[in-house]
């Protein structure tokens, strides 16, 4: 990702050097002063959606949440761990409130107890990093942030249509896993396995 971020500034430099070389500093400035401005208008959304979350988590919702969610979790991902479960319900909680960057810390958890010691993403692992991409978001709390930033009369006009392209993409996000978990990742876990045999003669 560093490297990404690299390449994309220094070309943004070569590009201002070749059209407009008199105008770079000013540029670097005025964009440096808007991206601290949006960051602060930002700070008070996910203060808010944050502390919601961190009394879920205090307040012992977690777990009746993780329960709610239980017979989806258990029915998508295939899983019988409570710790794995109640971190699923908590991201995907999260991601539902369009905070993906709260929902970042609670994902990692629950691959870490979804790692199944092989070395090899297993289909739960990789269920969850779709739904994470594809999450359905009933409100869309940063990109309305973003928008009242900007200055838009409307900014939870977005949350009807988000929530019909999230659905969406959603369930084909999940029926393309389970279909590719049909036919690809079985005969990965047989070479693995017989690979693991010829190991151990």
């Amino acid at each position: 990702m560093n490297k990404i971020w690299f390449i994309m500034i220094v070309g943004s430099i070569c590009f201002l050097i070749w059209s407009d070389p008199s105008n770079i500093l000013n540029v670097m400035i005025d964009a440096s002063g808007e991206a601290l401005s949006l960051a602060i208008e930002l700070c008070a959304v996910y203060a808010v959606w944050l502390g919601v979350l961190e009394l879920v988590e205090a307040s012992g919702l977690g777990e009746k949440l993780a329960k709610l969610l239980h017979p989806l979790i258990k029915r998508i991902f295939k899983i019988d761990d409570a710790g794995a479960e109640k971190m699923i319900a908590l991201n995907m909680s999260a991601n539902m409130l369009g905070l993906g960057n709260a929902a970042t810390p609670m994902g990692i958890n629950a691959m870490k107890k979804l790692d199944d010691g092989s070395g090899t993403a297993t289909p739960a692992m990789i269920m969850l990093i779709v739904i994470n991409a594809t999450s359905i978001q009933l409100l869309p709390s940063t990109v309305i942030g973003l928008r009242a930033a900007a200055g838009s009369a409307s900014p939870s006009d977005i949350i009807l249509p988000t929530i019909i392209a999230t659905f969406c993409t959603c369930i084909l996000g999940i029926c393309l896993v389970k279909l590719c978990n049909k036919y690809f990742y079985k005969k990965l876990s047989k070479k693995y396995k017989h690979n693991k045999k010829e190991i151990k003669k």
